[in-house]
């Protein structure tokens, strides 16, 4: 099931607010539908935003030469549309990719936006298989416990997974024990979306309430915690779905293996820590309602932060398509003057 996918000149979603009840697919035509699926998190996940990013801007170009836009006004558009979901920096930094090149006509930036989806694809296997070993390396070969949070998997990437797909790498050598899965409130990405994946996948798991995950990691039931990352600061404080943080604290005292796997172009080397990313605030009703209906009082008001930062003390390795990061011994995502490298260098 491919969250983003090019199909008769076309940009495809799968509609993931419906699942696991529908599915759904959503032909993309326009930038404000683009973003408005991005807003509304028909499609989400920091890999999958990027894919969705970049083939975006091919969507303003073709919406541009429809509506006789002039290059200013397509200028605007593909600027809205890097901006949509300000934490995930994959977003921004596919569209950077793919910009610069609109003046060399949408045949070129086609082909560098299909690139980032198929390196995404190819990426999402290596990060499975080095994260797999790294826990084998450490914990050794037998069937672990592991715990995540919110939906690493194909859906929030150009297929495979992040963290999901280090979990998948371990089901497939038969070294899973069993999957604890946070339902991730408020919107229940991981008991309506992973659950959803582990189902399809044959893998056994076990939906529990975000509240009841530190207990269990403290109790001795879980051997590891994997999750993903909207954002990665140069010294490895991570952004990811609200919730994280409290895993990593828990990990700590209990001295349980927190680990972060997510693409190389998760990493910010402009964010020189965490307390440089900007967390997204959500609709407040988000977290005032369940299924339409209003569970708190009238008279209250919600909060609503999508991300949480994670200290990079807290974290054990990051994982990622080209290397595995070793945090708890020193290392460092970022070295003082390293750049990201681009697709097709």
């Amino acid at each position: 099931m491919e969250a983003v996918a090019w199909v008769d000149e076309r940009l495809r979603l799968l509609d993931q607010t419906l699942l696991p009840q529908e599915v759904r697919v959503i032909d993309v035509d326009t930038v404000d539908d683009l973003v408005g699926a991005i807003r509304r998190l028909a499609v989400r996940g920091a890999p999958a935003l990027g894919a969705a990013g970049a083939l975006g801007v091919v969507v303003a170009m073709d919406e541009a030469a429809r509506e006789g836009w002039t290059d200013q006004r397509r200028d605007e558009r593909i600027a809205v549309l890097r901006s949509a979901r300000p934490t995930a920096v994959n977003l921004a930094w596919a569209v950077d990719q793919v910009a610069p090149l609109v003046a060399a006509g949408r045949a070129a930036v086609l082909a560098r936006a299909l690139a980032i989806l198929e390196a995404d694809r190819t990426g999402n296997h290596e990060i499975g298989r080095r994260g797999a070993d790294w826990l084998v390396a450490r914990l050794g070969a037998r069937r672990l416990r592991l715990l995540t949070h919110c939906n690493t998997g194909s859906l929030a990437t150009a297929g495979w997974g992040t963290a999901l797909g280090v979990v998948r790498e371990l089901a497939e050598r038969d070294l899973v024990g069993g999957v604890i899965v946070d339902e991730t409130r408020p919107l229940l990405q991981g008991s309506r979306l992973t659950a959803w994946e582990l189902a399809q996948a044959g893998i056994e798991h076990a939906v529990v309430a975000d509240g009841a995950a530190a207990g269990l990691i403290l109790g001795g039931h879980v051997d590891a915690v994997v999750v993903g990352a909207d954002r990665i600061a140069a010294n490895g404080d991570t952004a990811n779905k609200v919730g994280t943080v409290g895993l990593a604290l828990a990990c700590a005292d209990a001295g349980v293996a927190f680990v972060v796997a997510a693409p190389e172009s998760t990493i910010d080397a402009a964010s020189p820590d965490g307390a440089h990313i900007e967390i997204e605030a959500r609709d407040e009703d988000e977290v005032l309602t369940f299924a339409g209906i209003r569970v708190a009082p009238a008279a209250s008001r919600g909060l609503n932060p999508a991300f949480d930062v994670t200290p990079a003390r807290l974290v054990t390795a990051i994982v990622t398509d080209r290397r595995v990061i070793d945090v708890a011994g020193g290392d460092r995502p970022v070295a003082s003057g390293e750049r990201m490298r681009q697709v097709g260098e």
